[in-house]
């Protein structure tokens, strides 16, 4: 993954647009955040293979970004996002990392299950 590209990520999205995909999208603050600091909440959010059309995708702010997706059916968005890749199946993989690399968000857009 690299730093996010925000006109590519977008040229993607765009692409992606009118079209049929499957959603990965899962955020943490890691399963021990509150047994390394009481004070705080271990919070979570997993969906994986959720089938939804996006009707248009936009990705906005200065980094980290937030990705939102309009679907036939609603909306779904993500934020915190600072890394990205397109792999060799065309999926679209975003993913927000910490100051200490580890994973906060992922949003993950394919044509095909993951």
């Amino acid at each position: 993954m690299k730093s996010i590209i925000k006109e590519d990520v977008q040229q993607r999205l765009n692409e992606l647009s009118k079209t049929e995909l499957y959603l990965h999208l899962e955020t943490t603050n890691g399963a021990y955040a509150a047994h390394h600091d009481s004070t705080k909440m271990n919070v979570g959010a997993y969906i994986r293979n959720t089938k939804l059309t996006v009707e248009m995708g936009k990705i906005t702010g200065e980094g980290p970004y937030r990705v939102g997706l309009k679907t036939t059916l609603g909306w779904v968005y993500a934020e915190g996002l600072t890394d990205f890749h397109i792999d060799q199946e065309g999926r679209l993989l975003l993913a927000g990392h910490d100051a200490e690399g580890k994973l906060a968000v992922a949003l993950q857009l394919s044509k095909n299950p993951f």
